[in-house]
């Protein structure tokens, strides 16, 4: 089946053509016969459905309006100038006159041509009827007509429906006969299919694990041992196939590994390291644009207190951003922090931002990560408050307990739907690694440096209800600064 020497890939592309190949047949083989079965079952129920509409309310209908125009003057003349039984003729003439057209067999195309022709009749007669409907003394012979014409061809044409509906009925069950026999036949196809396709699997597969089982088997246990520290072991190498060529790189690795594993571990702290602080540092060039325009634009106005305001606002803001390189800062320092970049942002959305802090200041001399506040306070106005129409509120709050700092960041905003919620849980957890923008960024951010300061018994959590309000809790140690 394949030369001596054949590689793994080769066999292993054997087996998947012997398998597929035949299945692919197979499944294109049933696809085609369901296909053709489900058109024809489909055609003869749609013409039985289309007919069976009128089997009994064309007659019911037609004979009480005509009824009803030979009997009522007061009614007879708006049933005539709505010309309902007219329209009631036209909707039954476009659907057997549509089902004459696609009719294959002479005796379909016979019952529909009558039932056509016994339409036509018909809306002679009604027009007949019509005419004297409303004329006096001819009540009597209206009533004979309807007798004797319109009741006796509503009949006739149930009749050569019902008759139609039987034909087609008839045909229905013979294609069910013929299904069943291609049904039969397809099983039949399929598990003889099936059974050779098992046995050509089952021979070649065979031939592959007994090649290939023995050297995976060995290479598994020398990963073991690797696994558990001990990085002298070596695979052993023989053969040209790929095997052979995973044993030699499993050497290689377990080699370079043992002497690398020692920097690693070093590089990931310096890297984490480096991370913290290059995360501290983000600080978004769009918000200084906006608000160094907001303070021009105070100034050409004249306004200069509230430039004094915005500049003083501005300046606590970065002097806490940098806070002399400190890690970590006190509370009442993230909370001026937090305030300065509210009051900032409050000369931009002045029509839609009010906040509110209640942090007590009994939490003010324990100390807090830096940056943990703000970027929740952030997400809070750009993804919760600006997406949501009319005024929006932000509240940040603060509690000790139980030797544990617990902060809120509240909003008001647009809310979040049980997926965006779960999605952002997620995202805490550094499940896309903070993928999601820059708002998935700052979260992550927060999440991450919490955990890595603090340990991962505290951390960022989420809540939401969706077009109501947006909660942020921030859980840490209550250590004094």
């Amino acid at each position: 089946m394949w030369k001596k020497g054949s590689t793994l890939k080769k066999r292993l592309n054997t087996l998947l053509l012997v398998c597929l190949i035949p299945l692919a047949a197979l499944l294109l083989y049933l696809l085609i016969m369901v296909d053709r079965f489900s058109r024809r079952y489909d055609v003869v129920v749609e013409k039985i459905t289309k007919a069976n509409a009128y089997n009994i309310d064309f007659k019911e209908d037609m004979d009480y309006l005509m009824y009803i125009i030979v009997v009522n003057a007061e009614r007879a003349g708006e049933l005539v100038d709505t010309q309902k039984p007219h329209l009631l003729i036209e909707d039954a003439r476009q659907v057997f006159q549509g089902l004459y057209e696609t009719a294959d067999e002479e005796y379909a195309k016979n019952r529909l041509n009558g039932i056509l022709k016994s339409l036509n009749t018909l809306e002679d007669r009604i027009e007949e009827i019509e005419a004297d409907a409303l004329v006096s003394g001819s009540y009597d012979r209206n009533m004979e007509r309807l007798d004797l014409n319109i009741r006796i061809l509503t009949e006739l044409i149930q009749e050569q429906i019902q008759k139609y509906i039987y034909y087609e009925t008839t045909n229905l069950e013979s294609l069910r006969e013929g299904i069943r026999a291609d049904v039969d036949q397809a099983i039949r196809t399929v598990g003889i299919g099936y059974v050779f396709i098992l046995a050509g699997a089952l021979l070649i597969s065979r031939k592959i694990m007994t090649n290939i089982t023995e050297p995976v088997r060995r290479l598994c246990e020398m990963t073991r041992q690797a696994g558990r520290g001990d990085f002298a072991v070596r695979a052993r190498e023989g053969s040209d196939d790929e095997l052979a060529v995973l044993n030699s790189s499993f050497n290689q690795m377990v080699e370079e590994v043992g002497n690398l594993v020692e920097d690693i571990r070093v590089e990931q702290l310096n890297l984490r390291a480096t991370e913290l602080k290059l995360l501290q540092a983000q600080i978004n060039p769009h918000f200084l644009y906006n608000t160094l325009d907001t303070i021009i634009w105070l100034a050409e106005a004249g306004d200069s207190q509230q430039v004094v305001i915005l500049v003083s606002a501005l300046s606590d803001f970065f002097r806490t951003t940098l806070s002399k390189g400190r890690d970590y800062i006190t509370v009442r320092e993230e909370e001026a922090h937090i305030r300065s970049y509210l009051q900032i942002q409050q000369f931009r959305y002045r029509d839609i931002l009010e906040y509110e802090i209640q942090i007590p200041e009994e939490l003010y001399q324990y100390q807090i990560l830096k940056l943990t506040l703000q970027p929740l306070v952030e997400n809070a106005l750009y993804h919760g408050i600006k997406n949501k129409r009319g005024m929006g509120k932000i509240r940040v709050t603060g509690e000790h307990k139980d030797g544990r700092l617990f902060f809120r960041v509240w909003d008001n905003g647009k809310g979040m739907n049980e997926t965006e919620l779960l999605r952002v849980r997620e995202l805490i957890k550094g499940g896309k690694n903070g993928e999601d923008g820059p708002s998935g960024f700052g979260l992550f951010n927060v999440a991450q440096r919490i955990c890595l300061n603090y340990g991962a018994e505290y951390g960022l959590f989420a809540d939401s209800a969706e077009g109501e309000w947006t909660e942020f809790s921030v859980e840490i140690p209550a250590v004094k600064n």
